[in-house]
């Protein structure tokens, strides 16, 4: 990418594009979407109407309750940041939007977070009948999700309730207590009464999950379900449950409204006695039998060993299982586990592989996709990195996130919006990670003159090193490819293989410079040392690692862990040093699983405890073991290493010799992401963001 000549520059800023949010701000769900436009005849499949019970949605687009805001107070109540962004939900142009699950009970053993919404008490019907009305107002169907957790719930208690007494796998939920019968019956009733609330609000249906493990799949589950009785057994006894809440919930809503049931396409749960696959499909057509409507499909539990979710599951991974239940219900088939690609939506839609695209988790990162896709603009749809920020927030009780989304949750925020600054300034910004990315995007959008430099011959930044990531990380360079689109569209110059240093940030005369230098690899004295025959690969580094067939890794941190996995991929042979270091300290909670999974897969040793000492007259890397680390036992703890090659990792350090050369230089100097300090992507753009909002 290169900069515009000066009077394209010129003629952009006599004239500028809209930026997308600029252009639909006001926009009001699928009324706003004309079929002639060019999405709708291009993508016939996703804009058709489709039908459900006795419901039409205007289109096949299912807005999934994915995800618990933890935005609401903790007596489940609705506040106005929740409002706020349910308004921008209504608008996303889904035909049907479901709004997120609420547990029905009063007792709230139902309740599996703390700032879940509760549905348990007819004084909270005003408030989902307002988001009932915004989602109306918008064009769309409204779905009200009911979300008992059971084995994943009582969080205000000391135990929580399922069908029997299985003691918990993970420490953190609490311990179970075994439903007696009385207790079911009352379930299924405050079941019922939370779906009569959700139909005296205005919703034309509701939708009972059993996403995640919560209570219908643990009834269904021979694994948390192992009573004798009416309710257990065998599948029709396991399904019981699910029949009589079914049935109690559609007496509760008439035969107008639809009726939703959620249920796993696999549970991931063999190794602890779970589900199969036709057992899922056998209940599906069970639900069809009770006189559900439609059928979401979901996949997994909390305690499945196998990611269903994340990047680094591919995009299709789980259409057989929508194929599947297609095949053996004649009722409607929702469907989006990580299926995210519209264009590939709409090829299997127009195939018959399902009814309804279900998605939530790329519209937390582009609330406009579906708008744009009307526009035939799929390139401007700000791409989902699969990295489970939102889960990984939602899991701690916090209010979810998105890494690529700043104004999630912070929709009631006026200051949060991008809005034209007073004085146009011109801006430079330093550095092409995703912090400058974002930050010369932004501060452009608000009409500032931007230039952004970038010392490599690419944009980018520490996305090219973690694009090496071998499952899922291509969309990091889709994530770039975005970016460049974004800044030509705006009319920011970008110059690239520019360094800047106080003489050429003074010559260009910026009111505002942006430091987003970003972090790297400490240059380990050890490698400077390396002997022949020995090379050196900075894990940070944009290209990919060299081949070896024997490689020492320096580190365990994300860098270090991605360089090594590519690199065991190839066929090397590959022990990482250590030292004293949390294992991938620095990546998202839920994603920390997938990087110890790869280790054991990819047969790549971990010295705990162990740092490189320097090199022996052979040649060898000597090891240093630290004396204070507790080791197991009939642990090896060699005293040397060969090896091939040598990857650096380790901690980043902030890149920050420019601050203290432009601070008598510039009149306004902002510093951001990594070159504050080593984060993650969601810190870096997220500051990036607030920081162009302050110019």
């Amino acid at each position: 990418m290169t900069g515009r000549t000066a009077d394209e520059k010129r003629s952009a800023r006599l004239s500028p594009e809209p930026a997308w949010e600029e252009r639909l701000a006001d926009a009001r769900g699928v009324r706003s979407i004309d079929t002639a436009m060019p999405g709708p005849c291009r993508y016939r499949a996703l804009f058709s109407p489709r039908r459900v019970g006795k419901c039409t949605a205007p289109n096949s687009i299912k807005y999934a309750a994915c995800s618990v805001s933890n935005f609401n107070n903790p007596d489940g109540s609705i506040t106005e940041r929740e409002f706020r962004r349910m308004e921008v939900v209504a608008r996303t142009g889904c035909g049907i939007v479901t709004n997120q699950g609420a547990y029905p009970d009063r007792d709230g053993y139902g309740k599996a977070y703390v700032r879940q919404l509760s549905i348990a008490e007819d004084r909270f019907i005003p408030g989902f009948a307002r988001i009932a009305d915004f989602i109306h107002d918008a064009g769309a169907l409204a779905v009200q999700q009911i979300l008992h957790a059971g084995r994943y719930g009582g969080i205000d208690h000391d135990h929580c309730i399922q069908p029997s007494s299985v003691p918990q796998t993970l420490r953190h939920f609490r311990p179970p207590r075994e439903m007696s019968v009385q207790v079911i019956e009352r379930c299924i009733d405050d079941h019922a009464q939370a779906a009569r609330r959700a139909r005296e609000a205005g919703f034309d249906g509701v939708e009972v999950t059993s996403f995640m493990g919560y209570l219908l799949s643990n009834f269904l589950s021979p694994f948390t379900n192992t009573r004798t009785d009416r309710y257990g057994g065998d599948i029709e006894g396991r399904g019981r449950f699910m029949v009589e809440l079914l049935g109690a919930m559609r007496e509760a809503i008439g035969d107008e409204r639809m009726l939703w049931v959620r249920l796993n396409g696999a549970e991931l749960m063999d190794e602890r006695g779970g589900n199969s696959e036709a057992e899922c499909v056998e209940f599906m057509r069970m639900a069809e039998r009770a006189g559900v409507d439609g059928i979401s499909v979901v996949v997994g539990w909390h305690e499945s060993n196998r990611g269903a979710l994340g990047r680094d599951v591919p995009s299709d991974h789980w259409l057989p299982l929508a194929q599947a239940a297609k095949r053996a219900v004649s009722v409607p088939i929702a469907f989006g586990p990580r299926f995210g690609d519209p264009v590939m939506a709409e090829a299997a839609l127009t195939r018959g592989d399902f009814d309804f695209w279900e998605v939530c988790r790329p519209m937390l990162a582009d609330p406009l996709l579906v708008h744009k896709l009307a526009h035939d603009s799929v390139d401007d749809i700000r791409p989902c990195l699969g990295g489970l920020v939102c889960l990984s927030r939602m899991f701690r009780n916090l209010p979810y996130i998105c890494s690529m989304n700043p104004v999630l949750g912070h929709e009631f925020e006026p200051e949060m919006k991008v809005r034209p600054a007073p004085q146009r300034r011109r801006v430079l910004v330093v550095g092409g990670g995703p912090g400058g990315l974002e930050a010369a995007l932004v501060a452009a959008r608000r009409g500032h003159e931007v230039e952004l430099w970038e010392r490599r011959p690419q944009l980018g930044g520490q996305l090219l090193a973690a694009s090496r990531e071998i499952g899922g990380g291509e969309v990091f360079l889709r994530l770039i490819d975005y970016y460049e689109k974004q800044l030509e569209r705006v009319g920011v110059t970008v110059r690239l293989e520019t360094t800047a240093d106080g003489r050429a940030v003074s010559k260009l005369a910026p009111d505002v410079c942006i430091l987003a230098t970003g972090a790297e690899v400490p240059r380990a004295e050890v490698a400077d040392e390396a002997p022949a025959g020995v090379s050196v690969w900075f894990a940070d580094d944009p290209g990919d690692p060299p081949a070896a067939e024997r490689v020492v890794v320096l580190g365990i941190e994300r860098t270090a862990l991605v360089g090594a996995e590519v690199l065991a991929k190839r066929g090397s042979r590959v022990t990482m040093l250590a030292g004293g270091s949390k294992q991938a300290w620095d990546v998202a909670p839920t994603f920390k699983w997938r990087h110890a999974a790869w280790l054991r897969e990819l047969g790549i040793t971990v010295l705990r405890g162990a740092s490189a000492a320097g090199w022996d007259s052979s040649g060898k890397l000597q090891v240093r073991w630290d004396p204070v680390q507790e080791y197991k036992e009939g642990t090896e703890r060699p005293e040397s290493l060969e090896l091939d090659l040598l990857v650096v990792g380790g901690r980043r350090t902030s890149r920050q010799e420019l601050v203290q050369d432009l601070e008598y230089r510039v009149d306004v100097l902002q510093v951001i992401g990594d070159a504050v300090h080593p984060g993650s992507v969601c810190q870096a753009v997220h500051g990036a963001y607030r920081a162009a909002l302050q110019i």
